[in-house]
């Protein structure tokens, strides 16, 4: 409430509002500092002033209007509100006032500028009087362009008498023209009607397809002169007017028709309010980038292109996991990563105590001995809500099956709404300033800013990249000033992902979870079989089996109810085709893994992924094969994988002949495979480091074992029958001529291979 304006408008007969009911001021006895109150219902209550000014809720209803000096349009204005050459104009003026209030430009002796005061404005010699009146003169002798210039044309004694009766900011704000910050008064021709018409036009034109601005005012003329009859043709508000109403009103409607129909019905649904992010792991952004770096594939040494995937802790700016993927990225992956965010890092070979655990709020010495390792100065916490994109890896069933096995909420942001993650997006512009920018075989932005040749300069492989990201991530992002993410609570202050994250432990505790070594499995996609005897089990067209599958447990159906009944789950790892895992149902704690049954017993075919193996069953489809037995389907494997690798260009023949083995492609599939596989392999090991790189390839010489263990039991197939010499064409023609009499033959005649068997 505002003290004086409330006395000032109290008056007589006047009606005020008190806690909503409606009052009569009947009289006011000032002297004595109360004033009676009168209700329509002939109820008198007798007041004191002091109590109206302390009244929380109390307005003013109708009463007297107060003068134009009362009145404040709106909020105050300011020196802000002047651009910096009316700025100039009205400090130009206030000068000239100030001389002729103190005979000082500055306004006091002690600021006094060569040649003040001049005898016509000295103080101690005029009068105030006498120098307005010179200070009219004087502007009345100014050339006329510079007196319009500086707005003193005109200037007369009166607004003198006014102008110098102020000092400092109310001084410089009078002489600023009103018309400079002239208040807004809206659009006079958006009447009430043209208002209903624009919102009426306005919800026509969402469900439609994209219209400008001339078809909508057309729209806005028909529905005027269909709802309103008697509104004035004239009246209504040109279409340059419209335009403007619509951006003030509405924005500036870039959006395309179907994402501004998704937001509408968001807002619609209460979806669209503000979320708050107070404490580390309450919301995990995830989105993935190619890797601008060309990088090296271990198997033949081809230059590759890698996708990079993030996880962002919103809280902190954390970036407690991450994944290299040759190729693109799967729902697997982003899977593993999800478990990677909930496992500490373990140190890696090389790093430091200065990258050991920071942390005070918990010791390091109890995180080893949970963990098993020592570990690395990187936060680690079950995530709560994960907030993705609408990509392919994203928004598989798979994937959302695993984010509900971790416990995760599931917060998709809105397609083409860069602000629903736009964090995780400049952390991805961060990382390539800071790091990618300075590594050989950085691609640029885009093509035209590509180097000559990144794909000769590309000197690291994947283990390497993935060991430097880490080590950057844990020395220097951890470590690195926020800056404007500073938290709420903190605005001056410095922070960096560490700190914060020991804050929110000081603040509200953190609870320690590493997850056991079997949430590998859970997060795999699941399959519901049955299981058939001495098969095993078909997964995506292959078979598996192992002995554990031959006890009488699982020789009927489980007993599984529901959707799937009868039916057991199993659990497949799409990078590596070559085994799937199966939960005991009396040990949850044990898992059994079931091998492809065409894998030889000799040695083991390298990894393959689902692509492997839908180009399997496509080429077997299409040469019209339908095997009975899955050692009809390894030849053809092995045919696949050996297409590019030929023994006359196998690696070890390659420094000698100056080949490469295949095209780019098929090069860069295989490598791909390798890669994916070693990942898999390295997951299921209960969460360690990545195996080491080989120096040497590691598929050739699987494949060459296949490929011999194949022939050999090929061979060994045919030759388990003994051989039989055909008959000879004299007695097959003798036994079967017609001519012949009965027993014509004699016992010394010679005999058939048939009859002598």
């Amino acid at each position: 409430m505002t003290t004086v304006g409330r006395l000032r408008n109290l008056a007589v007969s006047g009606r005020l509002l008190l806690n909503g009911v409606e009052w009569r001021v009947e009289s006011i006895e000032p002297q004595l500092g109360r004033f009676r109150l009168v209700h329509e219902d002939g109820r008198r209550e007798e007041r004191t002033i002091r109590w109206l000014i302390q009244h929380p809720d109390v307005r003013h209803v109708g009463g007297r209007r107060p003068d134009r000096r009362e009145r404040v349009a709106g909020q105050p204005r300011s020196r802000a509100d002047l651009t910096e050459t009316r700025l100039k104009q009205a400090m130009i003026r206030a000068e000239h006032v100030r001389e002729v209030a103190t005979g000082f430009r500055d306004g006091h002796p002690s600021r006094a500028r060569p040649g003040e005061p001049r005898p016509a404005y000295d103080p101690e010699w005029t009068t105030l009087t006498q120098r307005r009146q010179a200070k009219v003169d004087e502007l009345g002798e100014m050339p006329t362009h510079e007196a319009e210039m500086l707005g003193l044309k005109g200037l007369g004694l009166r607004t003198l008498q006014g102008l110098t009766a102020l000092e400092g900011e109310n001084l410089l704000l009078a002489c600023a023209d009103g018309r400079w910050t002239r208040r807004r008064i809206g659009h006079p021709s958006v009447t009430e009607e043209i208002r209903q018409a624009i919102f009426a036009v306005r919800k026509e034109c969402g469900p439609r397809s994209r219209i400008g601005m001339r078809a909508k005012h057309r729209l806005l003329y028909q529905y005027v002169r269909e709802t309103f009859p008697d509104f004035p043709v004239d009246k209504i508000p040109s279409r340059w007017t419209l335009t403007r109403v619509w951006e003030e009103w509405f924005g500036p409607g870039g959006g395309r028709q179907r994402y501004l129909r998704t937001a509408a019905a968001g807002a619609e649904a209460g979806v669209g309010h503000r979320f708050v992010v107070h404490r580390p792991g309450q919301v995990l952004a995830l989105d993935s980038t190619p890797l601008p770096v060309q990088l090296r594939e271990t198997v033949f040494g081809e230059p590759v292109a890698a996708t990079l995937t993030l996880g962002l802790d919103l809280f902190t700016h954390s970036l407690p996991a991450f994944r290299l993927t040759l190729g693109s990225d799967t729902s697997v992956d982003v899977a593993m990563l999800l478990r990677d965010v909930m496992m500490p890092l373990p140190m890696r070979e090389g790093w430091g105590e200065d990258m050991a655990w920071p942390y005070p709020g918990v010791p390091a010495e109890i995180i080893t001995e949970f963990a098993g390792h020592e570990v690395a100065g990187l936060p680690f916490f079950a995530p709560e809500t994960v907030t993705t994109d609408h990509g392919g890896p994203y928004k598989n069933h798979d994937l959302v099956e695993a984010e509900r096995e971790l416990g995760c909420n599931i917060l998709p942001a809105r397609v083409l709404r860069q602000t629903d993650k736009f964090a995780v997006e400049r952390v991805f512009g961060a990382i390539k300033t800071l790091l990618f920018e300075h590594l050989l075989g950085f691609t640029g932005a885009d093509v035209a800013d590509r180097g000559a040749d990144p794909e000769a300069d590309a000197v690291l492989t994947l283990t390497q990249m993935e060991h430097l990201i880490a080590t950057w991530i844990v020395r220097i992002w951890q470590t690195r000033k926020l800056g404007e993410y500073a938290p709420a609570w903190g605005p001056g202050e410095d922070h960096s992902p560490n700190s914060l994250f020991a804050v929110a432990m000081e603040q509200g505790g953190w609870s320690m979870q590493i997850p056991a070594p079997e949430l590998y499995y859970k997060v795999l996609r699941k399959h519901h079989v049955k299981i058939h005897p001495r098969r095993g089990v078909k997964i995506l067209g292959l078979w598996y089996h192992t002995n554990v599958l031959e006890q009488d447990r699982f020789r009927g159906p489980s007993g599984r109810g529901g959707k799937h009944a009868g039916k057991w789950v199993v659990h497949s790892d799409r990078r590596d085709r070559r085994q799937v895992f199966f939960q005991d149902p009396d040990d949850h704690d044990t898992w059994h893994t079931l091998h492809w049954t065409g894998l030889p017993p000799e040695g083991e075919v390298p990894a393959f992924s689902d692509t492997s193996v839908t180009d399997l069953l496509e080429h077997v489809r299409r040469h019209g094969l339908a095997p009975r037995s899955e050692e009809e389907l390894l030849p053809v494997l092995v045919e696949l994988l050996t297409a590019t690798t030929p023994v006359n260009q196998w690696p070890t023949q390659k420094a000698r002949r100056g080949k490469t083995p295949g095209g780019k492609r098929e090069r860069s599939a295989l490598a791909r495979e390798d890669s994916r596989g070693r990942t898999a392999a390295a997951d299921r090991a209960a969460g360690g480091p990545p195996a080491a790189e080989e120096a040497a390839p590691t598929v050739i010489p699987g494949i060459e074992r296949a490929v011999d263990a194949s022939r050999r039991r090929h061979r060994e197939a045919a030759q388990r029958r003994e051989p039989v010499a055909p008959p000879l064409l004299d007695d097959v023609l003798r036994r079967r001529s017609l001519f012949l009499l009965p027993g014509g033959l004699g016992e010394d005649a010679p005999k058939t291979a048939e009859e002598g068997a």
